[in-house]
């Protein structure tokens, strides 16, 4: 059964810098999208970064711009999303998604292929 595992959530300060991780298993990715959603209490899912397995070709929201920084590692199945100067804003669960064609970020999940079950990141003022 294929699953997606966020690890390295947690608390840090503001201005902190933490670094999630997505592994995957039971299934391989290797032309679809990968990234992150983020939701915080009270606030509807954000998307905030994807990577493409096909070309490394990233995309980042407004409030990751300059800050957060995707990657992927295809040997182990596993992309990551690299937070720094972390402000209180930032503060939610944290998602990792695969899907088919990117839209999902752009408001189109059809084409989901698995959600993972999320990560807690708390950025305390």
């Amino acid at each position: 059964e294929a699953h997606l595992v966020e690890s390295g959530g947690g608390l840090v300060q503001a201005g902190g810098s933490l670094r999630l991780s997505c592994a995957a298993s039971g299934f391989t990715f290797d032309d679809y999208f990968l990234g992150w959603f983020r939701q915080a209490p009270g606030k509807e899912r954000e998307p905030i970064s994807y990577i493409s397995r096909s070309d490394g070709a990233t995309w980042y929201a407004d409030s990751a711009k300059g800050r957060f920084t995707i990657s992927s590692d295809n040997a182990k199945n596993t992309v990551y999303l690299q937070m720094n100067n972390l402000k209180s804003d930032d503060t939610a669960v944290y998602r990792c998604l695969v899907d088919r064609y990117g839209g999902s970020w752009h408001g189109n999940f059809h084409d989901v292929l698995r959600w993972g079950k999320g990560t807690q990141v708390t950025v305390s003022s």
